[in-house]
């Protein structure tokens, strides 16, 4: 019975914990550790995190097990089209959680964490059905510079074309000189670029 009441409840939910069943059945916590691992067992759940879990059956859900996060780097280029690359889920987080690598659901995910001061910059974005936060274009190439990830070039002058000045301006405001001046040699780069292009054509 408890089984069938934690489905149709928290089916439609991206995402549930061990004491939102309980506060919602008002079971002892050993009870409802059983039922979730039995629908664990049965492949009706998924566990994404400890004492996190989803019955969605899509790795879009991984991050929240890492709440509060967004999807940025590679994967925010992806889920905005920017690139039609596939990348495996990257979550970032400012909570106090192991970085690098690990499964969830079947599927690698990527874990990396960022100061709680420059935890802005994401927006809710539906992808594969699922409401989920992804960085906003401005936010995902400071989290390039931020991180010290490569960008191809075709992808950073995609990316200078769809930038809104007025936002990058602001958050550059926001972080330390070091990543500004790296954004700025990143945008300064695509213009050196175009210019070498023309005059070799």
């Amino acid at each position: 019975m408890k089984s069938k009441f934690i489905k149709d409840h928290f089916s439609s939910r991206p995402f549930f914990r061990t004491r939102d069943v309980i506060a919602a059945t008002g079971a002892k916590r050993g009870y409802i550790s059983h039922l979730l691992s039995n629908l664990v067992k049965k492949g009706d759940l998924d566990r994404i995190g400890r004492g996190t879990y989803t019955f969605l059956k899509d790795s879009s859900a991984s991050g929240f097990a890492f709440s509060p996060f967004y999807y940025g780097l590679q994967d925010a280029l992806s889920i905005r089209g920017v690139w039609d690359q596939g990348t495996n889920p990257i979550i970032i987080t400012p909570r106090k959680v192991r970085q690098g690598t690990r499964q969830v659901m079947g599927t690698n995910v990527i874990v990396r964490r960022i100061s709680p001061r420059i935890f802005f910059g994401f927006e809710i974005v539906k992808y594969h059905g699922t409401a989920v936060p992804v960085s906003d274009l401005e936010k995902t190439l400071i989290d390039f510079a931020h991180f010290k990830e490569p960008i191809h070039p075709d992808v950073l002058l995609e990316m200078k074309k769809r930038l809104r000045k007025d936002m990058l301006k602001d958050y550059l405001g926001k972080v330390n000189w070091k990543t500004r001046k790296t954004v700025e040699r990143l945008l300064n780069s695509v213009g050196k670029q175009r210019r070498k292009a023309t005059t070799t054509s």
